[in-house]
C-alpha cells in the first residue's frame, strides 16, 4: 500500500497524480480512492443533458416561469468525504440556501465541497455500472437527498429519493411522458424535449 500524501491524506500520490494528469478529452473521478475515467459523452448524452438543464435552469435557478430557488450546474467536480470522492455528476442541484454563493472569491477553487441536493447522471454503456454502482452509493453517504438516472438511447427517467440512509425508485418515466418528478414537481417536465434532435 503506498504512502499517504499529507495533503491528500484519503488518496494515494499515485492517484491524485493520475487524476491530475488526465487529458481534458476524458472526465476523471476518483471513486473509493480508485482513479476512473470515461471518453467525453456522446452526442445522445450531451444533447439530454444539455436540454434537461435548460428546462430546469430557467424556472428553478433564474426563478423565470417557476419557483427558483436552486443553484444549478452543469458537471460540477464535486469534493465529497474524507478521502474525498471527486465525483462529476452530469448536473447537479443545490437548494440556494446551502449555496448562497455559486461564483465564490476569485481565487475559490474550482470543485464544490458541499454536497448538492439532487444530482442527475445521464447513463450510457460505458458509464452505467459506475453511475448505478460507486457513484449512488457515494451520493448517498453524503446525504444526497434526490438523484436521477437518465437514459437518452432507451428514453427512460428513473426518480429516486434517499429516505433513512437507503435509495427508493419512485417512478420511472418512459418516452414521451409529461411528468411532475420530485424535487422539481412544479412544473411539467415533456420527457420528449430531452430526447429532441
Amino acid at each position: 500500500m503506498s504512502a499517504q500524501h499529507p495533503l491528500f491524506p484519503g488518496n494515494a500520490p499515485e492517484v491524485e497524480a493520475a487524476f491530475q494528469a488526465a487529458p481534458e478529452e476524458m472526465v476523471a473521478e476518483i471513486l473509493d480512492g480508485e482513479l476512473h475515467t470515461f471518453p467525453r459523452p456522446g452526442r445522445p448524452h450531451t444533447r439530454t443533458a444539455s436540454r434537461l438543464g435548460v428546462s430546469l435552469g430557467g424556472p428553478f435557478d433564474l426563478g423565470s416561469g417557476g419557483p427558483g430557488g436552486w443553484v444549478i450546474l452543469d458537471e460540477p467536480e464535486l469534493h465529497l468525504g474524507p478521502r474525498p470522492d471527486k465525483v462529476v455528476p452530469d448536473l447537479a442541484g443545490w437548494r440556494r440556501e446551502r449555496m448562497p454563493d455559486a461564483v465564490g472569491s476569485e481565487d475559490a477553487p474550482a470543485h464544490y465541497d458541499v454536497a448538492p441536493d439532487w444530482v442527475c447522471e445521464v447513463i450510457s454503456t460505458r458509464t452505467e455500472r459506475v453511475d448505478r454502482g460507486k457513484k449512488m452509493r457515494i451520493y448517498r453517504r453524503e446525504g444526497v437527498g434526490q438523484a436521477w438516472l437518465i437514459n437518452p438511447v432507451a428514453q427512460t427517467l428513473e426518480v429516486y429519493r434517499l429516505d433513512d440512509g437507503r435509495w427508493y425508485l419512485l417512478d420511472t418515466y418512459e418516452g414521451d411522458a409529461v411528468v411532475r418528478a420530485e424535487p422539481f414537481e412544479a412544473i411539467e417536465l415533456p420527457l420528449a424535449d430531452l430526447w429532441a434532435r
